[in-house]
């Protein structure tokens, strides 16, 4: 045992006693009651040791606090209606899999997004008011190229001057897979849904830069089937909704993934090379960590808790064994694609350092032939945290330029 060792084991029993200390000199000093005495140590007892030990032993409080799935906002949220939470030119529906190693059918609930000039070209037939036809495209007038016109307007002689509810899906899978373009798949991170407001914020910056934009919920989340999720099962489900997508249309799809969302994309990523899965050409990381052990330790809520001499023991060290880890630091360097990672400065949730160690890691990792990886800081000053990156100015010329760069790419 080293003498660094030691001292931390040392600092940690001091920090752990601290509160308990400070009840008694309050007792002694006559400032509480020895029933308030009792009372606070009692809650100490429960909180700080009795709790962190159930939690060793319960792996579905690990999955829970994980995943945060009983956090759901906005309330009352009707997904078959997508343009009543701000989605323009969206329609929803399902994706049903079967999870053979947990042996159960999953359905997930999808909403796809048109691109913002593929709404502006058919806003009679989707009847879109002006207002938010203007949301989701660039200011301006814009150019499509002759290939992209010539199809637009052979799925439009396809269609009359207003779609009907059952020719809505034929035709977003027509646009899909006749229009030229690409996709974005978005993985979101735990809590909430789909339709969260700050994601729908990023899917019209999305759709402005003429994406298609594909959005998931896992199992557990938002209206996909209740099954309490794992990390293996949250891949499966993102990987299902990928290849739905790709037996649909030959255009490229990029995975972008958000928090929580990294890891699902960069395990994602490695279980399809491994597995020889056609995979994306290239993938985004928006706020990420680098594995979810790390990443609980400087989380906000661990703030009373990572001080404990018992912390790892009863936290990280059971949600690793229990395969809740997310160890985007290790997936990084098992696929070739490019990657592309945006952070802020002022991030509370995932400190901004866990997103530079991931980059500072990649580059350690990969493989010279493989696809580059690129990091974008975001100014402190600018107040985007966790959320709000979509908010940046610079954010579109950023990500065109990558997407751009990279769609036809291959890397071995």
């Amino acid at each position: 045992m080293t003498s660094l060792t030691i001292h931390r084991i040392i600092n940690n029993l001091f920090s752990s006693t601290v509160l308990p200390g400070l009840f008694v000199f309050a007792w002694l000093a006559g400032f509480i009651s020895l029933i308030t005495l009792k009372v606070l140590l009692v809650g100490f007892v429960v909180l700080f040791i009795i709790l962190p030990f159930i939690f060793r032993f319960c792996v579905t409080l690990q999955r829970g606090i994980l995943f945060l799935t009983f956090i759901t906002y906005p309330p009352n949220i009707d997904f078959s209606r997508p343009e009543k939470l701000g989605v323009t030119a969206g329609r929803n529906f399902y994706v049903t899999h079967r999870d053979e190693e947990e042996n159960v059918e999953i359905n997930l609930g999808v909403w796809h997004l048109l691109p913002g000039f593929v709404a502006q070209h058919f806003a009679s037939q989707l009847a879109l008011q002006p207002e938010d036809v203007k949301n989701i495209t660039e200011s301006g007038v814009e150019t499509l190229p002759p290939p992209v016109v010539d199809a637009l307007e052979v799925v439009a002689s396809q269609y009359g001057q207003r779609l009907s509810d059952d020719e809505c899906k034929e035709f977003f899978e027509e646009v899909l897979s006749k229009v030229p373009g690409s996709i974005v798949l978005y993985l979101h991170g735990n809590t909430a849904s789909r339709a969260a407001p700050h994601r729908v914020e990023l899917f019209k910056v999305l759709q402005r830069m003429g994406y298609h934009v594909v959005a998931l919920d896992y199992r557990g989340y938002g209206d996909s089937g209740k099954v309490q999720p794992t990390e293996m099962g949250v891949i499966r489900d993102a990987l299902a909704v990928y290849q739905y997508i790709r037996q649909r249309t030959p255009n490229p799809i990029f995975l972008w993934g958000h928090s929580l969302g990294t890891g699902v994309s960069a395990h994602m990523l490695s279980v399809m090379q491994k597995a020889g899965i056609d995979a994306p050409p290239a993938v985004v990381l928006e706020s990420p960590f680098n594995n979810i052990r790390e990443e609980i330790r400087e989380h906000p809520f661990s703030k009373f808790y990572r001080h404990l001499p018992w912390f790892d023991f009863t936290i990280t060290e059971p949600m690793h064994a229990n395969c809740l880890r997310f160890e985007s630091d290790t997936h990084i360097g098992e696929f070739p694609q490019p990657i592309l990672i945006l952070h802020a400065e002022d991030d509370l949730v995932v400190p901004f350092k866990l997103g530079y160690k991931l980059y500072r890691q990649a580059l350690d990792v990969r493989k010279k032939s493989w696809g580059p990886v690129e990091f974008h800081r975001f100014e402190g000053s600018s107040h985007y945290g966790h959320k709000y990156i979509c908010r940046a100015p610079n954010l579109p010329d950023i990500v065109r330029k990558f997407f751009d760069t990279y769609r036809n790419e291959k890397f071995f």
